[in-house]
């Protein structure tokens, strides 16, 4: 079924890795040709060379022609911590994607209320909007982290808050489904630690890891996009999306990137609010997470928002990045599938 055939698309912090992503796989149509496409952040710059990157591509895929995307691929500058700002986006939009945050851990370390101006606050502007105005509005998507499960920082902080404010917010908008999906560490996107080690192992540069035991859940782009997707695709509201990934030591990634090269690895130790391993799923979630199409569902903890249906839990335990690490063997291949993310990413930036 094609879900975003002839919907009107807006994406908060759509210049991002996983935004452009986003955008890319929905202009290529797999969930239905859109009536257009608004991507909406406050960076001017990085709107303007996305707008040059996808009008000067030639093909989407073999039946989509990217020139379509000057009608439906649409730039908007604003905030989502302006309420007015937001709210003016929203009145055009069918389906939210909603992926504006601040994510790098040490700098919500540093700056805490910038991360709940944007990560919270924003997340209450998009649901005061639906509240408080009759809008076109029908599905959101909220873009969540590892990091919101038993937070110890505050951009895990303010993530988990964000999660539980969109949620919440189907108790009072029954016309609209509002879901998140929560992933790991995305392997080419801005702040990931593989394109650094990708710079440092080319120039001969000493490898820098935080600490030999960290380990990170380890997912491409388009594994991203394919967990938004299945969100859309669900019919469920209130509900977390989980991707089942491998995880992997961070010195095997290190190791997997180098082949057969010897570069040194250096132990710099752990940074400000970071932690050694993630989780994807608690042991307190557990009990209302179950299987559907390959992915873990979190129900939503509030019981009114269950419908009153039965199920059967998923897991007996936390799904932890420290369990079933993958080999330095099956690392390489991993890190193979998704070698033209990683050097399209670096040619970005």
């Amino acid at each position: 079924m094609k879900h975003l055939e002839g919907k009107r698309i807006l994406i908060t912090g759509g210049t991002g890795s996983l935004g452009q992503t986003l955008v890319r796989r929905i202009l290529g149509g797999e969930m239905g040709v859109p009536a257009d496409v608004t991507v909406f952040s406050r960076d001017e710059a990085k709107q303007h060379y996305m707008r040059l990157d996808f009008l000067n591509r030639d093909t989407a895929t073999d039946d989509i022609i990217y020139q379509n995307s000057q009608s439906l691929l649409k730039f908007r500058i604003g905030d989502v911590r302006d309420y007015s700002s937001l709210l003016s986006a929203m009145r055009n939009a069918d389906v939210i994607f909603h992926a504006a945050a601040l994510k790098q851990v040490p700098s919500c370390e540093y700056f805490p209320y910038e991360a709940v101006l944007t990560n919270i606050c924003g997340a209450q502007n998009i649901v005061r909007g639906i509240r408080e105005n009759k809008l076109p509005v029908r599905q959101i998507i909220g873009i969540s982290t590892d990091k919101a499960c038993k937070p110890i920082n505050v951009m895990g902080m303010t993530k988990a808050l964000q999660e539980r404010v969109l949620i919440e917010a189907n108790r009072d908008a029954p016309d609209v489904a509002i879901n998140c999906v929560r992933y790991g560490n995305v392997i080419a996107s801005r702040g990931s630690i593989i394109p650094l080690f990708v710079e440092q192992i080319k120039n001969g540069k000493t490898v820098t890891i935080t600490l030999p035991e960290m380990t990170r859940f380890l997912l491409s782009l388009d594994r991203a996009v394919d967990t938004v997707f299945e969100a859309v695709a669900s019919g469920r509201r209130g509900a977390t999306f989980v991707p089942k990934v491998q995880s992997a030591l961070i010195t095997d990634v290190a190791k997997a990137l180098m082949g057969s090269r010897q570069v040194p690895m250096e132990f710099t130790g752990i940074r400000p609010g970071e932690k050694v391993h993630e989780i994807m799923v608690s042991e307190e979630e557990c009990f209302r997470t179950i299987e559907a199409n390959g992915y873990y569902v979190i129900l939503p903890v509030l019981p009114e928002l269950r419908d009153g249906q039965g199920f059967t839990a998923a897991l007996t335990s936390e799904y932890s990045s420290k369990d079933d690490n993958i080999s330095v063997d099956e690392l390489r291949v991993l890190l193979s599938d998704a070698h033209s993310e990683i050097e399209r990413f670096i040619s970005e930036n």
